[in-house]
C-alpha cells in the first residue's frame, strides 16, 4: 500500500481542515463555498456579467473540482492505510471537490442582487451537505468502491444532487 506524503495529506484534508472538529465534511465543504463567493463579490459571476468574468468564476471553481478529485483518486489508498479506515472522515478532498459541483451550475438570477448571491449560497452549501450525509442513492452505492475512487464517486453525485436543488428551489423563489 502506498504511504501518505506530507502533500498528499496536506491536499486530502484539504490543508488541514479535515482534522477540525466536529463535522470535518462541513469544514471540508466551506473553502470551495468561500471561493465562489469571493469571486463573486469580486464582480466574476457565474453569469451576466460578462464572458471574461464567467469564464474565469468557472475556470476557478473547475480547478478546484479537478485538483481535489485529483488528490483523492491518487492518495486515498495511502489514506485510507494513515487514518486506518475505509473512507476516513479527516479526507475531505471529496467534499471540497463535490461543493463545486452545485456551484458550477447556476441559473443567472442566482446573483442578481447581494442577497440572491448570499440565499444561493447558503442553499447550495446546505443541499450539498444534506445530500452528502444522507447519501441518497445512488450516491451510497459508490462508496464500495476501492480507495480513493470509493471516497470521492459519492459526493460528486452528492453534488449533482444538490445541483438539481438549486437549480429548482432558485427557480421557484427568484
Amino acid at each position: 500500500m502506498p504511504a501518505l506524503s506530507p502533500t498528499g495529506k496536506a491536499l486530502v484534508t484539504t490543508f488541514g481542515l479535515g482534522l477540525m472538529r466536529p463535522a470535518s465534511g462541513t469544514w471540508g465543504s466551506m473553502p470551495t463555498v468561500a471561493i465562489a463567493g469571493v469571486l463573486m463579490l469580486s464582480g466574476l459571476r457565474p453569469c451576466g456579467d460578462g464572458v471574461l468574468a464567467s469564464v474565469v468564476y468557472h475556470g476557478v471553481l473547475a480547478a478546484v473540482l479537478l485538483i481535489f478529485s485529483w488528490a483523492c483518486i491518487t492518495f486515498g489508498d495511502g489514506a485510507e492505510v494513515y487514518f486506518g479506515k475505509k473512507d476516513p472522515g479527516s479526507v475531505v478532498a471529496d467534499e471540497t471537490a463535490g461543493q463545486a459541483i452545485p456551484l458550477l451550475a447556476l441559473p443567472a438570477m442566482a446573483t442578481g442582487t447581494f442577497w440572491h448571491l448570499v440565499f444561493t449560497l447558503a442553499l447550495a452549501f446546505v443541499a450539498f451537505r444534506v445530500c452528502d450525509i444522507v447519501k441518497a442513492w445512488p450516491a451510497r452505492g459508490w462508496q464500495r468502491y476501492p480507495g480513493g475512487w470509493g471516497i470521492l464517486i459519492d459526493d460528486l453525485v452528492a453534488g449533482v444532487q444538490a445541483m438539481v436543488i438549486v437549480q429548482v428551489v432558485v427557480r421557484l423563489v427568484m
